[in-house]
């Protein structure tokens, strides 16, 4: 190796050095984007994008079983309205209370729903309804026809006859729902993440 290819070496090492050399501020940047990712993934993404949630009861069997984990989409209905049968969880008594409900939509704003005979009327027309449990033992608000507000939902669980819904309003019972308003609804079901043998859409 002769001087010249010396002094080239030497210079590309010290180049390599300098590159490797850090600034105060590119650390201070590269904290800031730690401390962002870490606030979006703890706070941002359960409050706003999507959460986890346990089933508590029996009132959406066969659907979905007590302790049964979920993942609730909080983003969807920011874009389009909560559709006929959507599986959701909702605030019976506001967002303020740190309890929820997990059942079904069946009637939607605007809509007259009412229940005879364990069939489901929505404006005067039966509909289908193939995730029924078994009987409903009472209609309750909607033995006779009710319409719903311009925010309001009319859900039910799949299990009718041990499930507090919409057909119970908290004048019936203190645990009655009774119509969900939009404003209480936390999100859509859209995954069961537990027990692994039933992963999948529920």
């Amino acid at each position: 190796m002769n001087e010249s290819q010396v002094i080239e070496q030497t210079q590309e090492m010290k180049t390599n050095k300098e590159k490797k050399k850090r600034s105060p501020i590119s650390y201070v940047v590269e904290g800031l984007i730690y401390i962002v990712l870490i606030v979006v993934c703890v706070y941002v993404v359960p409050n706003y994008v999507i959460q986890r949630t346990v089933v508590s009861g029996e009132s959406m069997e066969d659907t979905l079983h007590d302790k049964e984990s979920l993942l609730v989409d909080k983003v969807s209905y920011r874009i389009h309205n909560p559709e006929r049968y959507d599986i959701i969880v909702f605030y019976p008594r506001g967002k303020e209370v740190e309890e929820y409900y997990v059942k079904r939509i069946y009637g939607l704003p605007g809509e007259t729903i009412q229940i005879k005979e364990n069939d489901i009327y929505i404006n005067g027309e039966k509909i289908e309804d193939p995730y029924a449990k078994d009987a409903m033992l009472s209609a309750g608000l909607a033995e006779e026809p009710y319409t719903l507000g311009d925010d309001e939902y009319f859900v039910l669980g799949d299990h009718r006859s041990v499930s507090m819904d919409s057909r119970t309003t908290s004048d019936m019972d203190p645990d009655g729902p009774g119509p969900v308003k939009f404003e209480n609804i936390a999100g859509k079901v859209i995954l069961r993440i537990w027990p692994l043998s039933k992963f999948g859409v529920p």
